[in-house]
């Protein structure tokens, strides 16, 4: 199976997940849990991927994260113009 990238990464919102996670006093597990609660076939191995940029994130996925840890689909983009260059 042909491995999708952009830039190299496959994702470009993990960094700002973990920021967000520790900001919000929550472990993996805990968002896990919370991303659980919407549906979101999610673990806490599954978010430790994300976070080092091993696992690709859904659309569904990011939509959840952005409620789960309280930020904007902005503030989780952050580093998107790092990507383009």
């Amino acid at each position: 199976m042909k491995q999708i990238t952009f830039s190299g990464n496959k994702n470009i919102v993990g960094k700002m997940v973990a920021e967000y996670r520790k900001k919000r006093n929550l472990s993996q597990g805990e968002l896990a849990a919370k991303m659980q609660l919407m549906n979101v076939n999610i673990d806490q191995q599954m978010i430790s991927k994300i976070e080092k940029n091993q696992r690709q994130v859904t659309d569904y996925e990011f939509a959840c994260f952005c409620k789960c840890l309280n930020a904007s689909p902005n503030e989780l983009l952050k580093y998107f113009d790092n990507c383009l260059y």
